[in-house]
């Protein structure tokens, strides 16, 4: 399918020029004179134009605009010329100016219509179908502004989708975006809540272990004290007296003295069993 091409409207040639002259309002005799020197300098630049010297026609051209304001040809043609450079945003700015500047409805629609193609090449579409129903309003029977028109409102139409469908996918991409940022999130919830939960079973088996140190260390302490206790005197050791107690040579002493003393009342009770108790004789009758 070949591709769609929207139209240029070309350089205004002198003798347009001078029809723009014609139906002009008839400017001071100094203002007549500045114009007339600013037209001979465009068609110069014109013909420079033409035999591909755009240096020295853009030269000329931009004399031509500062010689007389009135001289809208000039900067509409050096617009053209840096349209084809594709210096599109300065030559926007030279049709802009031939637009304000044109003293009839001839010269604006040419200016609007090149102006949308800057807006097409710069994909603006919505300013370029203004642009160009500014220029039919100028010019209604003209099918190149017509068929350019057209051809921005299509552009239009499929940006908008475009966008639309970017729009889409960016709200998509956002939601996704959302829902695994959520689910790292509940991830990260359970791997510190998986961490507590170790931290506090680590700090239980401590405490515990702890408790288990401490209750050895208490036995140990008491299996110590008993290690330490005093041996007894069948070592054949003599330990010395603990005070308010006696020794135990002291005990040994009192326990046989004990036994001397239960020992001699043990031989008077059995003194008395030897002796008996009296016995009475026997009467005879």
């Amino acid at each position: 399918m070949k591709k769609k091409k929207y139209k240029m409207k070309k350089i205004v040639l002198l003798l347009m020029v001078f029809t723009a002259a014609l139906h002009a309002q008839e400017p001071g005799k100094e203002a007549q004179e500045a114009l007339e020197k600013s037209r001979k300098i465009t068609w110069e630049a014109n013909v420079d134009l033409e035999e591909d010297q755009f240096v020295s026609a853009e030269a000329k051209y931009r004399r031509a605009i500062s010689g007389s304001s009135e001289n809208s040809v000039a900067p509409y043609n050096l617009g053209n010329a840096l349209y084809e450079r594709e210096s599109y945003n300065e030559a926007f700015g030279r049709f802009k100016q031939a637009g304000e500047t044109a003293p009839d409805k001839s010269g604006k629609h040419r200016a609007f219509h090149n102006m949308g193609n800057v807006f097409m090449k710069n994909k603006e579409y919505e300013k370029a179908v203004e642009a160009y129903k500014e220029a039919l309003r100028n010019n209604p029977a003209d099918e190149e502004t017509r068929y350019n028109l057209a051809l921005a409102k299509e552009m239009l139409k499929k940006q908008q989708n475009e966008d639309q469908k970017n729009e889409d996918q960016e709200n998509e991409d956002q939601k996704d975006q959302k829902e695994e940022n959520k689910d790292q999130q509940d991830q990260g919830d359970k791997e510190d809540e998986n961490k507590e939960k170790q931290n506090q079973d680590q700090k239980k088996d401590e405490g515990d272990q702890g408790e288990q140190e401490k209750e050895e260390n208490k036995q140990g302490e008491g299996d110590e004290s008993q290690d330490q206790q005093p041996q007894s005197p069948d070592d054949g050791e003599v330990q010395p007296p603990r005070p308010n107690q006696l020794s135990p040579q002291q005990i040994q002493n009192l326990l046989e003295a004990m036994q001397n003393e239960e020992r001699k009342v043990q031989e008077k009770l059995d003194a008395q069993k030897v002796k008996g108790v009296p016995v009475k004789s026997k009467k005879d009758w």
